[in-house]
């Protein structure tokens, strides 16, 4: 079989991560199968249409790393990809339908149907279309709603990839519409003839289409196709895992986890790992790695749980990858110095989770490392009375170092001064704590060793000097 999947978003302007993973694993199993990967949009629904959505679908997608063999904005041999453009295509087998006798206009108001509805909710039962069929099928000529006729009321049993055998009894079974009246298709009708046309083999959905497949795979027989293979996908629950992730607990588009400074390969990643795992459960894994050990059977049929930490974590694994230079271009890094900005990744990639925060520290914990600091004589004089000598004797000891002097050089000349000082004197401390203060204004900074590396000696020695100043 050559596998074919597909990706088929409605342009509604918000790209859920529930829709993205569907995605992400749809196009994991294409390629693993050497098969296609399709772009389709589903823009039957026009009053929910937002202006610049397609543009926005594919811009998310394209930023994730997710690429497609046909779609609507590189057409292929069963364009065109867009719902609207197809609409000749659902009226011709909408007539197949009402040749076959299993489909019909539909005959009522929406005051008529209302009136069907209360009065099944006021006895107490289900409402179903089919109660309320039309004795005489009249002639369509597209002003009314063309409703799908049921063949068969019977029970469905179904394969899920995912879930094993599942089935549904008569009560999942109604007549449906099948083309509104304003020409357009509904769901239910178009994305079947679509997977049909364009030779879907596999469909990736989520678990809220599951009471409505007994509909489609009627469909399917009345149109007399092949109904593809379907992988429902666990629910992507909130932080607290009680209910199904929505904007209201957080849920974001995808691109703004791109504003935020979330490497696209650390989204993947995470993704992938909501609702599925490795058999080693490795959790840092490129998209070479996915490749090779997804399997669509280990997907897990309970929801997966969100979790914003969890993905801050893989992101900040994921930046500790990059080289210096790339980490400094792909975060769009800026500060005072750009020199002394590469030599501060190595601070930033232990500390920072996203680049927007690594941004935020060079702005303000990390300034030090740009500007001289502004130092404040009550903070640098409360560490006890040798704390110009502390620093005396080490501006000394840095005055005998090269500019170009390493990190492991100055922190050997500094620590053996440091060793010197007795506990009773303060020990280590009392002479390391007035030097980190004097190159950094803060009461927590980096060490002194890594500071003085970064801004350099003669620098150094200039803060030291405005230290011992002020105390004198």
């Amino acid at each position: 079989m050559n596998v074919r999947t597909r990706f088929a978003p409605s342009p509604t302007g918000f790209m859920h991560v529930g829709g993205v993973r569907t995605a992400l694993f749809a196009w994991l199993y294409a390629r693993q199968h050497n098969g296609q990967f399709i772009l389709r949009i589903e823009d039957t629904d026009k009053a929910r249409e937002v202006d610049g959505s397609i543009e926005h679908i594919i811009e998310a997608l394209k930023w994730l790393g997710i690429e497609w063999d046909e779609g609507v904005d590189i057409g292929g041999p069963h364009a065109p990809y867009l719902q609207s453009e197809r609409l000749e295509s659902y009226q011709k087998y909408a007539r197949i339908l009402i040749e076959k006798g299993f489909a019909y206009p539909d005959p009522y108001t929406t005051e008529e149907v209302d009136a069907f509805r209360a009065t099944a909710e006021k006895e107490k039962r289900a409402f179903l279309f089919r109660d309320h069929r039309p004795e005489v099928m009249g002639e369509w000529d597209g002003s009314a709603p063309l409703r799908f006729r049921v063949p068969e009321i019977r029970k469905y049993e179904w394969t899920d990839m995912v879930r094993g055998t599942l089935s549904a009894g008569e009560e999942a079974l109604d007549d449906f519409i099948l083309i509104k009246a304003d020409g357009y298709p509904t769901y239910n009708f178009a994305h079947i003839i679509d997977d049909h046309e364009m030779e879907i083999t596999h469909i990736m959905r989520g678990e809220e289409f599951i009471s409505s497949t007994p509909k489609f795979l009627s469909l399917y027989d009345a149109l007399g196709f092949t109904p593809p293979q379907i992988a429902t996908m666990p629910v992507i629950l909130g932080a607290e895992g009680t209910k199904k992730l929505g904007k209201r607990d957080g849920a974001k588009d995808i691109l703004e986890y791109r504003a935020e400074g979330i490497l696209p390969e650390a989204l993947f990643n995470y993704l992938a790992l909501l609702g599925w795992h490795p058999s080693d459960d490795q959790e840092i894994l490129s998209k070479d790695d996915l490749l090779r050990l997804f399997d669509i059977t280990r997907l897990q049929k309970g929801g997966a749980q969100w979790s914003g930490e969890k993905l801050l974590f893989i992101n900040r694994e994921w930046m500790r990858t990059l080289s210096d230079a790339d980490y400094v271009s792909r975060g769009d890094l800026h500060t005072p110095d750009a020199a002394r900005l590469h030599s501060a990744v190595s601070i930033l990639k232990e500390r920072a989770q996203s680049f927007v925060e690594a941004q935020e520290l060079l702005d303000t914990e990390l300034a030090h490392l740009f500007v001289a600091p502004t130092l404040d004589v009550v903070l640098l004089s409360s560490k006890g009375l040798k704390t110009k000598e502390h620093l005396e004797a080490q501006q000394q000891i840095l005055s005998g170092l090269s500019e170009s002097a390493s990190l492991d050089e100055i922190k050997d000349a500094l620590m053996t001064y440091a060793d010197t000082i007795s506990k009773e004197e303060g020990g280590r401390g009392a002479a390391l704590w007035p030097l980190r203060y004097a190159l950094s204004g803060l009461e927590r900074s980096p060490d002194p060793f890594t500071i003085t590396s970064i801004i350099g000696v003669a620098e150094a020695l200039s803060r030291i000097e405005t230290a011992i100043s002020i105390l004198s």
